[in-house]
């Protein structure tokens, strides 16, 4: 088959003829009709991300959002047959830890990551193990590229917003307006919130105005919290960091209104490192929460889906545009200078 693999850190990734992956006896071989291409893939091609172990082993085909086609089972697969359409969600669960069972395998003892454990999905077929557990058949009117929207970016933006219990009415700030900030807008929207989004680039704000922004803030020439306590008359009910920078995180907490939330979705770079010193005592004083965001949970992705299915959520709209394996090194080069403003989706192989 056809893959993109990295072979060296920040090098240009090679597209080159592998073998074709065999299911084991619990595995699927899924032909892979969409693949996303992550800010996560850009991490790892950069070698960051080693401090929490997400650095990965070369060469590596990179990839963790995808949707397609199962093409070959193992003789253990009892749910799924070929021809069915699946995606996953970017976290592997092994299904048998307390975690898996107490219904967060997002939280797995045994966790792993598409494209950063094992092959990933920027190729023509991937591997899914303990596919039982992991596949998650898709809707009938919900295709692949959509799958491959909601693959890792638009799901952890939709888990964000539920982390942060968001309700009708409350002000939510999110600052980034890249993919995970957008998928976090839209949802918020969805669930009547009112959302401001928080960038430096203009023409960010303005497609996170059309996903459903009611106010924005440029953190460039304004500054973020006085801006976000103007508007809100008092600071966000809600604040949602979908960077991992030390200024964007430090820009959500002292955003916030007493009793708020704060909800971590981005990693940090390799300038923090993993470490962010946090504003302690207004965090005591103002009885605020600070709380982490990883994936969506299997469980929650069938209410994921369906409320895409239903058209309350739309993550193609956020699709920049569709590209094919030898684009890879073109968007990983535009994610280095910040010039991506949406998904970009691999369809050709």
């Amino acid at each position: 088959m056809r893959a993109a693999r990295i072979h060296e850190f920040r090098k240009p990734v090679i597209v080159e003829r592998v073998p074709d992956p065999t299911p084991g006896p619990g595995d699927a071989v899924i032909r892979v009709e969409a693949s996303g291409i992550c800010r996560s893939d850009w991490h790892g091609w950069m070698g960051d991300w080693a401090w929490v172990g997400l650095s990965p082993q070369l060469p590596i085909i990179p990839g963790h959002e995808f949707g397609g086609e199962v093409v070959a089972v193992g003789k253990e697969v009892k749910g799924f047959k070929g021809g069915e359409k699946v995606t996953v969600p970017f976290h592997y669960g092994c299904g048998h830890c307390e975690y898996c069972h107490s219904g967060v395998p997002n939280l797995c003892d045994s966790t792993a990551i598409y494209g950063f454990s094992w092959d990933g999905s920027y190729a023509e077929y991937v591997i899914v193990r303990d596919a039982d557990f992991n596949l998650i058949q898709l809707p009938e009117n919900v295709d692949s590229t959509t799958a491959a929207a909601i693959g890792c970016r638009f799901m952890t933006g939709y888990h964000g917003v539920m982390r942060g219990h968001v309700q009708p009415g409350q002000w939510v700030a999110v600052q980034g307006a890249g993919g995970v900030g957008l998928s976090a807008i839209q949802t918020a929207n969805a669930v009547g919130a009112q959302v401001i989004a928080v960038d430096i680039d203009n023409e960010k704000l303005e497609k996170a105005r059309q996903e459903g922004a009611v106010a924005v803030v440029n953190a460039r020439s304004s500054n973020v919290p006085e801006a976000i306590k103007e508007i809100t008359k008092g600071g966000a009910h809600v604040g949602i960091d979908a960077l991992g920078v030390k200024d964007t995180i430090l820009n959500s907490v002292l955003s916030l209104r007493k009793g708020g939330r704060h909800v971590q979705i981005g990693l940090t770079t390799s300038e923090e490192g993993g470490m962010v010193a946090l504003p302690i005592d207004a965090i005591t004083a103002m009885e605020l929460e600070v709380v982490g965001s990883l994936g969506n949970p299997h469980p929650a992705y069938r209410g994921l889906l369906n409320l895409v299915s239903q058209g309350r959520l739309n993550p193609k709209s956020i699709v920049e545009r569709e590209v094919t394996l030898e684009d890879v090194n073109e968007v990983f080069d535009n994610m280095t200078n910040y010039r991506t403003k949406g998904f970009n989706i691999i369809t050709q192989f």
